[in-house]
């Protein structure tokens, strides 16, 4: 392996997760893609929904890590329930990792403005690691691996706002169970978010979303945004951990079926000299049913 490949390599190891323990990736506009830490969300949003995400972390390292995301999820002839699916590709360096996992969630009326969901997911995450020199005594491995795994999550909502707690990844599995260790390790997740009306044509909405990973320091995303004439999102958000960075993103519903969203991440730890940032892409698909369906009842904020 080439000096410069193992420089970039040991910086990206070092201040992300370590290469053996493998973490969900996390994402500036987690407030716009809440499936994919909590099953629960399925069908939420009283509409089918699809959303397409890609984060390329650290931009101008040999190796950094990048993460694309798609996810679907509905609410059923029984609005009740929801279903879901979601894929999420993530790399880093020389080892990819893959998931694939269904989403079902359950919401029970608790009064006449909160819902509470209860969800579940189940599927395969998929490890890979390729070496880029055969010759390299130091690096000498190429593995392929699917591994089943699934989570749980509760969600309790209104219009307003929203709580919620889950795990996606309850199992600590072993995704080599061969020669050198490769832990999927098992996050708790909580969130929160509310929106207050400013005025008629502006809304504010904080969030937060911590994450507690068995073996890795906790995160904690705070995230302060405006909502303009029901079509312009900006906000700004700060992340507390070892790896800390600062984000500012703004989202602009392009049609009634369509909204785009871009976010710039700048790392404000050791790591800031060696990269230009995060930049971070989402587009999401929601179509609206006519009326007879009562599929879309009302504008979500969340």
């Amino acid at each position: 392996m080439k000096l410069r490949q193992k420089i970039t390599l040991f910086i990206v190891v070092v201040f992300s997760a370590p290469i053996m323990a493998q973490q969900l990736p996390q994402f500036t506009q987690y407030m716009f893609n809440t499936i994919s830490v909590n099953p629960a969300y399925a069908g939420s949003r009283e509409s089918m929904n699809m959303t397409a995400l890609h984060r390329n972390q650290w931009a101008g390292l040999d190796g950094n890590p990048t993460t694309s995301t798609f996810s679907f999820h509905t609410p059923l002839k029984n609005e009740r329930v929801g279903v879901g699916l979601s894929y999420i590709t993530d790399q880093l360096g020389f080892e990819n990792t893959n998931y694939v996992y269904g989403d079902f969630s359950y919401t029970v009326p608790v009064s006449q403005v909160a819902r509470l969901s209860f969800g579940l997911k189940a599927g395969f995450t998929n490890y890979e690691l390729q070496n880029p020199d055969p010759n390299d005594p130091f690096f000498n491995a190429n593995f392929n691996s699917w591994k089943p795994n699934f989570g749980a999550g509760v969600y309790l909502s209104s219009d307003r706002w929203y709580v919620g707690v889950s795990s996606p990844r309850i199992l600590n599995t072993d995704l080599n169970d061969g020669e050198f260790e490769a832990l999927e390790r098992n996050s708790y997740y909580a969130i929160g978010g509310l929106v207050l009306d400013i005025s008629a044509d502006v809304k504010f909405r904080p969030a937060v979303i911590t994450k507690f990973t068995n073996g890795a320091p906790a995160t904690y995303d705070i995230t302060s945004s405006f909502l303009l004439y029901e079509k312009v999102w900006f906000g700004a958000s700060y992340r507390f951990n070892d790896a800390s960075n600062f984000g500012a993103f703004m989202d602009y519903q392009i049609a009634n079926n369509f909204r785009i969203g871009y976010a710039y991440d700048l790392p404000t730890s050791t790591i800031r000299p060696y990269t230009g940032g995060t930049h971070e892409a989402i587009l999401i698909f929601e179509p609206r049913f006519s009326k007879k369906t009562n599929l879309y009842k009302s504008p979500r904020y969340f």
